[in-house]
C-alpha cells in the first residue's frame, strides 16, 4: 500500500510543470491568431480603399484631379490600418481621362500585424481596382 501512496505523492507538482510549459505556447498561439486577423482585416481594408479610390477618381473631370481624389480617398480610409506615411496610390489606367474608359488604381501600404503590442511586424499589402468613367458626362 505504501508504494501506491508514494506514487500519488510523486505526481504532485505535475500540473504546475504542465502550466509552465503550456502557458507560453498558448500565448504564442493567441498572438499568431491576432497577427493573422490583422492581416485579413488589412487585406480587406486595402481592397476596399482601392475600390473607393478608383470610384472617386472616375468621378473627376481630368487626370490630375482624378489622381488627387484617388490618393486622398485611399489615405483617408487607410489612416487607421496602415503604418503612417506608407499609403501609395498608383494610377494604372493608360491614356487620358476620357468618358467611356476605365480609371484604374493600385493601392499599397504596410499593414500593422503585432504593432499594437509593440512588436514592429508589418507586411505590405496591395489592392487594385477599376471604375468606369461615365460616357455621358461632360468633360473639361
Amino acid at each position: 500500500m505504501s508504494a501506491v501512496r508514494r506514487r500519488f505523492r510523486d505526481d504532485r507538482g505535475v500540473s504546475t510543470v504542465e502550466v509552465v510549459f503550456l502557458a507560453p505556447l498558448m500565448i504564442a498561439f493567441i498572438l499568431l491568431l491576432v497577427a493573422i486577423g490583422q492581416q485579413v482585416s488589412g487585406r480587406s481594408a486595402v481592397s476596399g480603399a482601392a475600390r473607393d479610390a478608383a470610384r472617386a477618381g472616375s468621378l473627376e473631370r481630368d487626370s490630375a484631379s482624378a489622381a488627387a481624389a484617388a490618393a486622398g480617398t485611399a489615405e483617408r480610409e487607410l489612416g487607421e490600418v496602415c503604418v503612417g506615411g506608407t499609403v501609395r496610390v498608383e494610377v494604372t489606367s493608360g491614356g487620358g481621362h476620357e468618358p467611356g474608359s476605365l480609371f484604374s488604381v493600385r493601392v499599397s501600404c504596410r499593414v500593422r500585424a503585432l504593432d499594437m503590442l509593440g512588436v514592429p511586424v508589418t507586411s505590405t499589402l496591395t489592392g487594385a481596382s477599376s471604375s468606369p468613367i461615365d460616357p455621358y458626362r461632360r468633360s473639361g
